[in-house]
């Protein structure tokens, strides 16, 4: 029989954040007990900040009654062993005289098959709802007395109210509404529930709460001309603390436009989970509460979050006032330090600085705006606005540029700093130094990643070189880099990092792993070039045909991979059959390509003249000169297409 079943679990207040964190495996627990204790059934999961609750349209009242078999030793074991027999007897719950045997394959062994009842819903669901609740975790947990303080609310099945006792508390059927309404909700029949709690001040589902958060403000942006900036993070978080929502439009004093929109966004955001509100495409001074009052007047919650935003706005004003005052420096930054052995955060800078200067010199990027902009990139961790809102670090150092008279681009290079984007060539150059000193100087120290752990996000510094490498077309040659930056640090294992940086490029591309595995087995280092040739290797291995060139070309790899390429030397004299002479005349003309693309091509087009070489020529003959010259030749073919991509790596 299947019949209707409520739970809701009441709970003070639950914190937003650890309650979605948590919300994939809330829904998902329930599922797997559902499926162990074979009950399974569809069901909806509801939040509001004081409920949990799990709404089965149709829930089994009772589990299926099952045949179960129980299996035990072979007979040819069990007649030579009583203990056996006696041992399978009380599992099974029977006499030894009442054990049977059964075969199985080729095989009897001790059986028995027994009906089992299926147990009522009611019986079992206070053990699955403590299983379920003592799995979910909210991060830290908090006791009153000697009890959790998560508790049970009504478990219904229909109009019959489950009572059990856990956590310290007695379950019943009655719930609360929304805080404003005291009164206990008594519940006869689970339909109740959802249409009292909709009396009560209480939208249940939290899609409506979405809804109506949304739709309020859409209002609110057409009544006031503005445009409200709903940042998806934080709805879900208002949608999860409150159970009736209500957006509010507040207004702040137009002096603090004065601040970076930065600052009063972050303000808004963090502090208060307040939208911020834009006109003409500009911030202006307003704000978009959410209360989850139940009233219809709300001239004091608007008069209340005004007076608070007023105050968080007139100590930032302080900060930023004070900042630009005492200007940006990066003294104070010697006494705060980096990491064990690598020196302060002054030390680091002068490292990034001669980084920048390698850089800049190779690439021909103005060494003095690099230098400039590295130099001041953290001195905005020394300012009271960064201390106060840490997010900040970086954009503040923007502004206090700007506001010192420093070129445009050296802002912009500050501001962009710990992103994974540049939108200048001074931008691009400061950021690579400062990934290229973090991961230098972790490494050297022996802090390397392991497994799924990096705490130190060494992993991300490596993608940021790449990527900006990428995007701003720099032509950076990793091994040439690293052996520069080598003498800055001890213990600096190049080798290992090269390894570690080449890893990475394989989350770059949406290619055949052994395309890129194929390129970098080369002796290639320089990004671009990589870049270049996997692109090219992934067309041809994408093409139709491409089955029928490996085979040819990997033949050609195998055949010389013992062979020393720095001893290739093809002698035309030692040629014996028409099949050397045509494969070598033709092979000559690859010095006639120096396009990448066409080169390939052309060592493609050599396939026929390879297969025919390879039918009807012995390369290890017993002739000494003769093998080598035609390892030589085939070497040369090899030694040419390794400066796109060792083929024999490639799979498919």
């Amino acid at each position: 029989m299947l019949k209707p079943l409520l739970i809701e679990i009441g709970v003070e207040e639950l914190p937003a954040i650890p309650l979605l964190k948590e919300l994939s495996n809330i829904e998902k627990s329930w599922l797997n007990i559902l499926e162990e204790y074979n009950l399974k059934t569809d069901f909806n999961f509801y939040y509001t900040p004081r409920r949990l609750t799990l709404w089965h349209r149709e829930f089994p009242t009772k589990q299926e009654d099952k045949t179960e078999e129980i299996w035990g030793a072979p007979k040819a074991i069990a007649e030579k062993n009583p203990k056996a027999v006696e041992g399978f007897a009380k599992k099974c719950g029977i006499l030894p005289n009442e054990v049977e045997y059964k075969t199985k394959g080729d095989q009897e062994f001790l059986y028995f098959k027994k009906e089992v009842k299926g147990k009522e819903a009611k019986e079992l669901l206070p053990e699955m709802i403590e299983k379920w609740l003592k799995i979910l975790n909210f991060g830290k947990i908090m006791k009153w007395g000697s009890c959790r303080e998560e508790f049970i609310r009504p478990a219904m099945i229909e109009d019959e109210a489950i009572i059990f006792n856990k956590y310290c508390v007695t379950s019943s059927n009655f719930t609360y509404g929304h805080r404003f309404f005291k009164d206990k909700i008594f519940i006869d029949f689970v339909g109740k529930y959802f249409c009292e709690l909709d009396k009560k001040g209480v939208i249940l589902y939290q899609d409506e709460r979405r809804k109506k958060i949304i739709s309020d403000i859409e209002k609110i942006e057409k009544d006031n001309s503005v445009k409200v900036e709903i940042d998806k993070d934080l709805l879900e978080e208002i949608v999860a603390i409150t159970e009736y929502p209500t957006p509010l439009l507040g207004k702040f004093d137009e002096e603090f436009l004065v601040l970076p929109p930065e600052v009063i966004i972050t303000s808004m955001k963090e502090n208060q989970r307040y939208f911020p509100v834009f006109k003409n495409n500009k911030l202006t001074n307003a704000f978009v509460v959410v209360s989850n009052a139940y009233t219809k007047d709300f001239s004091k919650i608007i008069n209340g979050n005004e007076r608070v935003l007023r105050a968080r706005l007139k100590d930032a004003l302080f900060f930023y006032e004070n900042d630009l005052k005492n200007g940006l420096s990066i003294e104070g930054l010697k006494d705060i330090v980096y990491m064990d052995n690598l020196g302060s955060l002054y030390d680091k800078v002068k490292r990034e600085e001669k980084i920048g200067e390698i850089l800049a010199e190779k690439f021909n990027v103005a060494k003095e705006k690099v230098n400039k902009a590295i130099n001041l990139a953290k001195a905005d961790l020394l300012t009271e606005m960064v201390y106060e809102f840490t997010e900040l670090q970086g954009i503040m150092g923007y502004y206090y540029a700007k506001a010192q008279g420093i070129d445009e681009e050296i802002a912009v290079a500050i501001k962009e700093q710990y992103s994974d984007s540049a939108s200048n060539k001074i931008s691009a150059l400061l950021n690579i130094a400062r990934n290229l000193d973090t991961l230098a100087g972790l490494f050297s120290i022996g802090k390397i990643p392991k497994g799924n752990k990096d705490p130190f996000g060494l992993r991300r510094a490596a993608n940021y070189i790449i990527k900006i490498s990428l995007e701003n077309s720099i032509p950076l040659d990793f091994k040439e880099i690293l052996e520069k930056i080598k003498p800055f640090y001890k213990n600096l294992d190049t080798d290992k990092l090269l390894e570690f940086i080449y890893e990475r490029f394989y989350k770059f591309y949406n290619v055949n792993p052994s395309v890129i595995r194929a390129v970098l087995a080369t002796d290639e280092s320089n990004i671009l070039e990589i870049d270049k040739k996997i692109k090219l290797m992934n067309e041809i291995v994408k093409s139709s045909d491409f089955k029928d060139l490996s085979v040819t070309f990997k033949r050609v790899g195998n055949i010389v991979k013992d062979f020393d390429l720095n001893t290739i030397k093809v002698n035309e004299k030692l040629f014996e059959k028409e099949e050397e002479k045509k494969l070598w005349d033709e092979f000559k003309k690859v010095k006639n390509y120096t396009d990448l693309e066409k080169k390939l091509d052309f060592l493609i087009s050599l396939k026929p003249l390879i297969d025919n070489f390879f039918d009807n020529v012995m390369v290890n003959v017993e002739d000494e000169k003769t093998r080598h010259n035609r390892k030589s030749m085939i070497a040369s073919i090899y030694k040419e297409f390794l400066d796109i991509a060792d083929i024999k790596e490639i799979t498919i």
